[in-house]
């Protein structure tokens, strides 16, 4: 065993010589001796540098949170950030979402809001819907509309104090009737996109554009009622509509090259004859 061990390192430890030669010449340029033990430990030498140039290069540049159970405060301050800003945007995006559909049915006269001023209020209404009539009803309706639609003298009564009329939009009163100086109606200041709502029930008689009002939509109720809503910014529902008291119509605008901003002008006229609102309407 003792010659075994002394042969094996005899073997390692010999050493060798190793020659460049100058092929014209034949004259040694270089000689190196070496031997085995030399050249494992520079290969080890080598080995040891390059880790250790790879530990530190590691260790102090932003490779480090890409190892196995390492992450630093910073690193996962960032990381719960970014989850909560991306639970944010999934959660705007729902309410968008469902902003874009409840507007799709207010064009379309599936659901009926009293607002459209935000996100908020319109996902509030998502759940309300129409309520259900039966056969009857909707065949007397259809009757009924097919007769009266557009015949403003044949509407029995006498009378409008047996009506209640809804309010046709929330805001302030700009400007009052006053029929000497022509001005046959009310001018009411509210928000951009507030509702417009019918004030009876009744029989869309009228919805158009005109260069002077804008959107325009008349409404002919009971009792030789009409009421005019001008101005609008856009138009929920088209001739020939059925509407109820206080279901949106349109939304507040400031279409019309007479207009004086966002504003309702609203008209209410009964056998021909422009009446107050006021008096009728409490705002």
């Amino acid at each position: 065993m003792k010659k075994g061990r002394k042969a094996f390192w005899n073997n390692i430890k010999f050493k060798y010589k190793l020659t460049i030669i100058n092929e014209n010449t034949l004259e040694e340029v270089i000689g190196i001796h070496v031997s085995k033990l030399n050249g494992m430990s520079v290969l080890l030498s080598a080995v040891t540098i390059i880790f250790l140039i790879a530990a530190v290069i590691i260790a102090f540049t932003p490779l480090r949170n890409y190892l196995p159970g390492y992450m630093n405060s910073e690193v996962r301050e960032q990381i719960v950030s970014n989850a909560l800003r991306a639970d944010s945007l999934q959660e705007a995006l729902t309410r968008q979402n469902m902003y874009i559909m409840n507007i799709q049915d207010i064009l379309s006269g599936n659901v009926r809001v009293d607002t459209v001023q935000s996100i908020d209020s319109l996902t509030i209404v998502r759940s309300e819907e129409l309520m259900e009539r039966t056969r009857e009803e909707e065949e007397f309706r259809k009757q009924y509309e097919e007769r009266e639609r557009y015949n403003l003298t044949s509407v029995n009564g006498s009378g409008t104090s047996d009506l209640i009329f809804h309010r046709p939009t929330r805001g302030m009163i700009s400007a009052g009737f006053d029929a000497e100086k022509g001005h046959y109606g009310l001018d009411i200041v509210s928000n951009p996109n507030e509702s417009v709502l019918a004030v009876l029930d009744g029989t869309v008689l009228m919805a158009t554009y005109t260069a002077d009002s804008g959107y325009i939509i008349a409404v002919l109720h009971g009792q030789d009622m009409v009421s005019v809503y001008k101005h609008c910014g856009v138009l929920l529902k088209k001739q020939g509509d059925t509407v109820k008291a206080g279901e949106a119509i349109a939304l507040v605008g400031k279409s019309g090259e007479k207009t004086s901003g966002t504003h309702l002008h609203f008209e209410l006229w009964n056998r021909g004859h422009a009446l107050d609102p006021s008096k009728y309407i409490v705002f």
